[in-house]
């Protein structure tokens, strides 16, 4: 677990992006021992969780659960009806973990930071963050916020260097969840990684999300539909990476390694 304020949130998430009708693999991760499942109305994946939850017959409260309101709700009103939908669709009357998706530079932060600390104030959450939000809209996020801001969700991977971002996050006393940590499977034949997966006898998806666990402050969310590596995902806590290997793997970043950065809506990154 790791702590933020009040919040606790379990090491690795499973992530549900792209994952569509996904009932019976959110059943199957729950029963391979996750606990903390990662969606969105954004992913059309709210539904499939709910089933799935249900299906596993897992105690919801066991279960850290995360879903996000787009940037295209971000107005109080419209923020309210979406936190409520999908709270319908997951068939559940409270997430652990609700995140303003993206940021929306024609909306008022104030307004949507309102409308987050009001979701909380009505046991609709209990912990709220922000998803894909540089360091200054961070700290305007935590300025206008009545209710304290948890957890940051960002792309993070071996490819991509956000120690500014981390560092921001760890001074402020904020969990790191990082999205896309395979790098969408671009790190498959990275000879790096390879060799360390060699001398480890783990997989090179197990390395690369190895590396983000060591870091203080940094919470991965693997997706996968295949069972077999949905268990791998999880194996991280049985072996270490040598400092050198850590350092090996932070050299890999690249000044175009970033995957989700979508035009119009992605900030200016740190």
């Amino acid at each position: 677990m790791l702590k933020a304020g009040e919040a606790e949130i379990p090491a690795v998430g499973f992530g549900t992006s792209s994952l569509g009708n996904c009932g019976e693999i959110v059943a199957q991760a729950l029963r391979l021992g996750y606990r903390h499942l990662d969606t969105a109305w954004k992913y059309g994946t709210e539904a499939g969780v709910g089933e799935g939850i249900r299906a596993a017959g897992i105690p919801r409260d066991e279960i850290f659960l995360c879903t996000k309101v787009s940037h295209e709700y971000l107005h109080a009103d419209a923020f309210a009806r979406s936190v409520d939908e999908s709270l319908g669709r997951l068939g559940v009357d409270h997430v652990d973990l609700l995140l303003v998706h993206w940021p929306n530079a024609a909306i008022p932060l104030a307004e949507t930071m309102g409308a987050l600390a009001k979701a909380k104030r009505q046991g609709l959450t209990r912990h709220i963050g922000v998803a894909n939000f540089n360091i200054a809209l961070l700290d305007e996020a935590i300025r206008l916020c009545p209710e304290p801001i948890v957890n940051l969700q960002a792309e993070y991977h071996p490819y991509l260097d956000q120690s500014k971002l981390l560092a921001a996050c760890r001074q402020r006393g904020i969990v790191f969840t990082a999205y896309c940590p395979l790098a969408r499977g671009r790190i498959i034949g990275n000879p790096v990684l390879e060799r360390i997966a060699a001398r480890t006898g783990r997989s090179l998806g197990q390395v690369a999300l190895r590396w983000l666990v060591q870091q203080p402050g940094v919470v991965p969310i693997p997706r996968s539909s295949n069972p077999e590596r949905m268990r791998d995902n999880l194996a991280l806590f049985d072996f270490a990476l040598s400092a050198d290997e850590m350092n090996e793997i932070a050299a890999l970043k690249k000044a175009d390694g970033r995957i989700a950065n979508p035009a119009g809506r992605a900030p200016a990154w740190d």
